[in-house]
C-alpha cells in the first residue's frame, strides 16, 4: 500500500523528482502513513493512542484524518493543508484530494454520517462533501463545490449546491481538474442567445412599423451595444 502511494505521486505530480523528496516534502503522504498506523490501532480498539497519532499528524501536516476513516491504496492528498476527513468517511483507491477539502457530516446524523468516495475520484480544492452520501467512481468534483446528495459514477459536480453533469466514460483517464464545465455560464449563455433572437424579431417588427426619430434610434442602439458588450465580457470570465 505504501508503494502504491509513492507510485501515485510519481504519476500525478510532475514536481516529484525522487523518493527522498516525496518522503520528506509531501505532507499528504506523511499524513496517510500516520493515518494507516492510527487506523490499525483503532481497529484493535486501542484507547486514546490513535487519536493522539491523528492530532500529531494534524500538527505536523495540517491534514486531519480521523483514525476511523477508511482510506484506500494509491490515494494522493495534494498539498493537503486544511483537509478534514471524518470518522466514518470511506475514500476509494487512487482518489485525488486537493487542499481545503472536507469530507464531513451535516451534524444531523448518527452512525455512518460521512461520505463514501469511490475509486479514481477527484475532489477539487476547497470542495465540501457532507453527509452519508455516495460519490461514484471516476467522478470529478470542482473546486469550491458543496455536495449534499449522491453522485453517480462518471459524473462531474460543480457549484453550490453541487450540480451533477454526466461525463463521457471513454474520455476518463488520469483524474484531473481540466475540462470541468461551468454550468451556470452555459445556462446564462443560452438565455443570452434567446434574448438576442427575440430582439431580432422585435427589430423586424419595428422595421415594418412607423420609424422612431433618428436621435431616439441612435440612443437605443448605443445602449444595446454597451449592454451586449458587458454581457459577453461577463460570460468570457469577468464575472464567473
Amino acid at each position: 500500500m505504501v508503494l502504491a502511494d509513492f507510485r501515485t505521486i510519481y504519476e500525478r505530480d510532475p514536481a516529484a523528482r525522487n523518493w527522498l523528496e516525496i518522503l520528506f516534502c509531501y505532507p499528504g503522504l506523511q499524513a496517510l502513513q500516520f493515518h494507516r498506523l492510527a487506523h490499525w490501532l483503532y481497529g484493535l480498539k486501542v484507547p486514546l493512542v490513535p487519536r493522539l497519532i491523528s492530532q500529531l499528524s494534524r500538527f505536523l501536516t495540517g491534514i486531519e484524518i480521523h483514525p476511523g476513516a477508511e482510506i484506500g491504496k494509491g490515494v494522493f492528498i495534494d498539498h493537503g493543508m486544511g483537509v478534514v476527513i471524518g470518522e466514518t468517511a470511506i475514500v476509494g483507491d487512487y482518489a485525488l484530494i486537493y487542499q481545503g477539502v472536507t469530507l464531513g457530516g451535516t451534524g444531523k446524523e448518527t452512525g455512518k454520517r460521512h461520505p463514501t468516495v469511490g475509486e479514481h475520484v477527484v475532489v477539487g480544492a476547497g470542495a465540501k462533501v457532507l453527509g452519508n452520501i455516495q460519490i461514484g467512481h471516476h467522478t470529478r468534483i470542482g473546486a469550491g463545490s458543496v455536495v449534499l446528495r449522491n453522485v453517480p459514477s462518471y459524473s462531474t459536480v460543480v457549484g453550490i449546491p453541487g450540480r451533477v453533469i454526466p461525463q463521457d466514460r471513454t474520455s476518463v483517464g488520469i483524474p484531473g481538474n481540466s475540462g470541468l464545465r461551468d454550468v451556470e455560464a452555459e445556462v446564462i449563455q443560452l438565455l443570452f442567445e434567446r434574448v438576442k433572437f427575440l430582439e431580432q424579431q422585435i427589430e423586424q417588427l419595428q422595421a415594418s412599423a412607423p420609424s422612431l426619430p433618428a436621435s431616439t434610434q441612435a440612443g437605443v442602439s448605443s445602449e444595446k451595444a454597451n449592454s451586449d458588450s458587458m454581457i459577453e465580457e461577463f460570460l468570457n470570465g469577468a464575472g464567473i
